[in-house]
């Protein structure tokens, strides 16, 4: 028998979960494939996933109209960090005369050789691979590389996965928006009843802004919980302050949602930041500091930022749409170290040099922010 297993986070399970095994059930020539939701995967450590029976449920409701497929509770039943070669051993034991593959993405091929006991793995099952965003020739490149390490092949899915991540989908789900054209119905209502995304108030924020200033929000939440977990920062918070962060940028400041609130002598462009601030803690709710203070701070930037601060700070500046000069070697950098100090020097040295450039007033926490970051990063 030909078995195929494909775990993962599954949080929320979408469409191209589903494309996938369809495709690896017709290029592998499966007879099973079993779903194995992870309790804690390797890689995610130290990241807050949703309760395990959400997720195995969410599973079964997402895989349950695709032949030959099971959803497997092993990984949560065992609990701990949920490592590959101890699934695979168990999957060998149960099914000993069977072929076992693997599945994996392109990025987790390359990263295959940092798993633990990957040699086991190989010796227990097949990795089948399922490309994203690659060019044509990758299978020659990847193989070649593979066999030199392992000496083994590996499987090829026919099948191009597109861009739609779990992590999308909860930035979109907690926006209030409708997920069921990646999650079908089913899971988009139980995830709605069960409230498992849900930020309160999000949906509301967003209303008060316009469509373009609406998409800009989602697109910099979409940002900031892609680089929050690397950052050790919850993506929960980070999304929340990404999709505040404008609640004010279209609200006069006349407007009785702002009745209380000045920000005399603040440069206009900067208003927002503070008024935002104002609206998430006082109409919307929210007590966390640090969300506000991302918020209070996501324009002007200011010296010593929490790493939440800065996160919405850059991912404000540097979302996907954003376009200027040096804007690519700041992505870089924003991706590239353990923190995102010199990220933060160079951000604010280009905006000071806009701000010049225009002619433009300097706020003084800009000017001190970019002196501070100077002396973090001068030996670098």
């Amino acid at each position: 028998m030909r078995i195929g297993i494909f775990g993962g986070s599954f949080d929320p399970p979408h469409s191209e979960h589903q494309n996938l095994v369809e495709a690896a059930k017709k290029s592998l020539s499966l007879d099973k494939i079993f779903i194995v939701p992870a309790a804690v995967p390797p890689h995610k450590r130290g990241k807050t996933l949703s309760a395990n029976e959400h997720r195995l449920q969410m599973c079964r409701l997402a895989f349950s109209g695709i032949e030959k497929t099971e959803v497997s509770d092993f990984e949560m039943r065992v609990g701990g960090v949920s490592y590959t070669y101890l699934t695979c051993q168990y999957f060998k034991e149960k099914f000993p005369d069977s072929q076992l593959f693997w599945f994996v993405g392109t990025d987790m091929l390359r990263d295959f050789p940092s798993w633990k006991n990957p040699e086991t793995i190989l010796s227990l099952a097949t990795l089948a691979v399922c490309a994203r965003s690659e060019e044509e020739d990758w299978i020659e490149k990847e193989s070649r590389a593979f066999e030199t390490r392992f000496e083994k092949k590996f499987a090829v899915i026919d099948y191009h996965g597109k861009d739609i991540s779990s992590t999308k989908i909860r930035v979109l789900a907690g926006a209030g928006a409708d997920i069921s054209p990646f999650t079908g119905k089913a899971v988009a209502e139980y995830i709605e009843r069960n409230e498992l995304y849900k930020i309160p108030f999000a949906e509301t924020s967003l209303m008060m802004q316009t469509d373009k200033r609406k998409a800009h929000s989602l697109r910099v939440a979409f940002l900031a919980a892609a680089r929050a977990p690397s950052l050790k920062i919850s993506e929960r918070k980070a999304v929340t302050a990404a999709l505040f962060h404008d609640c004010a940028k279209n609200l006069p400041l006349d407007s009785p949602c702002l009745s209380g609130f000045s920000a005399q002598g603040v440069p206009k462009a900067v208003v927002h930041q503070y008024a935002g601030a104002y609206l998430t803690e006082y109409l919307f709710g929210v007590e966390d500091e640090e969300i506000l203070n991302a918020v209070r701070f996501h324009t002007s930037g200011r010296a010593e930022m929490t790493p939440l601060e800065q996160l919405i700070f850059l991912s404000d500046m540097l979302e996907e749409e954003r376009v200027f000069s040096g804007v690519e070697k700041l992505r870089e950098l924003f991706w590239r170290n353990q923190t995102l100090d010199e990220c933060m020097f160079f951000a604010l040295k280009d905006t000071l040099s806009h701000l010049k450039e225009k002619g433009g007033e300097i706020y003084p926490l800009t000017q001190e922010a970019y002196e501070y970051y100077g002396r973090l990063t001068e030996n670098l």
